[in-house]
């Protein structure tokens, strides 16, 4: 396999994994944690239990981490030769992703396993205080911090996706014009 089909095949699943996970924590920031926000505290603590238990899955846990090892990938792939002009925008969704791996496991991560270990929602003495020691507010703020990071990842990867497309080829074609000319009416400018 050439290094350009390795630069292409992991830039694009680096996107695209990156985007769906954009798409999951946006999807918790502005739906799930606002319907289960307006709940009792039964119907809170026995739902965020029962979609924690779903989403650990492998096609969750395989896109989830995949996604940095992909952007690790494709940014190692881009250091040489004419598609570096990408690898700092890949730099930085993996740093961005990074970041939102290490918020996840270190805050949302146990908070999720603390209202797990409360156990069976309808043995629970007290579901008020399992509900307040989830710390609802926390969780949804960090979520959102998990959002932006990871939708900005993914547009710095879909900005590396055009950059990576105006590399030469090696036969010297340019496949798109470079990002400083402008083409009017079929000429490029000087």
């Amino acid at each position: 396999m050439s290094l350009r089909t390795v630069q292409t095949i992991s830039l694009i699943a680096a996107t695209m994994t990156t985007g769906l996970i954009a798409g999951v924590f946006g999807l918790y920031a502005h739906t799930i944690m606002r319907g289960l926000g307006n709940t009792d505290d039964r119907t809170f603590v026995g739902a965020f239990q029962a979609i924690d238990r779903a989403i650990i899955n492998p096609l969750f846990m395989l896109t989830f981490f995949g996604a940095l090892l992909l952007s690790g990938v494709a940014a190692a792939s881009h250091l040489r030769g004419d598609a570096r002009r990408a690898a700092p925008w890949i730099l930085v969704a993996g740093v961005l992703y990074f970041a939102t791996v290490v918020i996840t496991m270190t805050i949302n991560v146990p908070l999720n396993d603390a209202i797990k270990a409360a156990g069976d929602p309808d043995r629970i003495v007290d579901l008020a205080a399992v509900r307040a020691d989830f710390h609802e507010t926390r969780w949804i703020a960090w979520n959102v911090v998990r959002t932006v990071a990871t939708t900005v990842a993914f547009g710095c990867l879909a900005w590396s996706l055009v950059l990576h497309g105006q590399v030469r080829t090696a036969a010297g074609e340019s496949r798109t014009p470079p990002a400083d000319r402008v083409i009017v009416k079929g000429h490029p400018s000087p």
